[in-house]
């Protein structure tokens, strides 16, 4: 067997017209001999593998007509307050529109997850119970209701089934609620994120999102990290573990924004986060700085 482009001519020849093939060619240097690829009885792809393009290929190729597979996970979104409203709904005094539910919905689907949104525009515990009870998933994600104050509805809802409420020493994201809960269809895991709108992208970044990763056995489950020097000098809580966002050019890390937790719009112009530490208060320009970069 020989390729026709490496024949004279390498083109398909008029019939009757002569063809040269080249010489020192050895016997089967052409032929793919059946069970190259894969031979009866191979093992294709390990119990656990995610399925992407090259495995379904595979096991197309193979004559696998059907694997069985686990389903993608059910998660239910959903953002909490009275002053939400669905986004292109005009806005009445007091209300914002929701982002959570946007970008917390969007960030989930990315990770190949079975995703649905609702919104809860009330501070009764009963309505968010009664809500959920409605529903079928494998994992709860609220965002809102999650402090202190005296109407913090996942807290008032959830904290009763189990629910543990703390603060990490982290800005933006201190308040975090994480817990088993018995929502009248067997026990679910529930993540309950802050309400402001970087807060929620960043708590699924440092929190979220890794631990996911990891449950569907991927191997790469941080963000890529680099250390390069800042722009300018910063400030930041000592006794906190700042996330600030920002972009990367000409090798160094300049800061979008400043570090209050509604600023989504300057979120959504940066290509990564920069780390400043717990007990550092100050950072000077040229400063090496940890990032983890979110744009891809």
């Amino acid at each position: 067997m020989v390729p026709v482009e490496r024949a004279l001519p390498s083109s398909y020849p008029a019939e009757g017209e002569p063809v040269t093939l080249p010489g020192g060619i050895a016997a089967g240097t052409f032929i793919r001999s059946a069970g190259s690829d894969a031979r009866a009885g191979d093992l294709l792809l390990q119990g656990g593998t995610r399925l992407g393009p090259a495995q379904w290929g595979a096991l197309a190729a193979a004559g696998v007509g059907a694997v069985a597979a686990h389903r993608r996970t059910r998660v239910l979104v959903v953002s909490t307050g009275l002053e939400l409203a669905a986004p292109g709904e005009p806005l009445a005094p007091g209300r914002i529109h929701d982002a959570n539910g946007a970008s917390l919905g969007a960030s989930l689907a990315g990770l190949g997850l079975d995703v649905s949104v609702a919104s809860l525009r009330s501070d009764d515990p009963a309505a968010l119970i009664g809500l959920l009870r409605e529903r079928e998933f494998d994992l709860l994600v609220t965002s809102g209701g999650v402090s202190a104050g005296a109407h913090e509805v996942v807290r008032l809802a959830l904290e009763p089934l189990g629910v543990a409420f703390l603060s990490v020493a982290m800005q933006p994201g201190g308040p975090q609620g994480l817990g088993l809960a018995d929502l009248g269809h067997g026990s679910v895991p529930v993540v309950a994120l802050p309400g402001n709108p970087v807060s929620v992208l960043v708590s699924f970044e440092a929190f979220l999102r890794p631990a996911l990763l990891e449950a569907a056995g991927r191997r790469r489950t941080r963000r890529d990290a680099e250390r390069l020097p800042l722009a300018e000098a910063l400030d930041s809580p000592a006794g906190k573990h700042q996330l600030r966002r920002a972009t990367v050019h000409d090798g160094r890390v300049h800061m979008v924004g400043g570090p209050s937790s509604h600023l989504l719009g300057h979120y959504a112009l940066a290509d990564v986060l920069a780390h400043v530490p717990v007990g550092v208060e100050r950072m000077e320009a040229g400063e090496p700085i940890d990032i983890w970069r979110i744009d891809d």
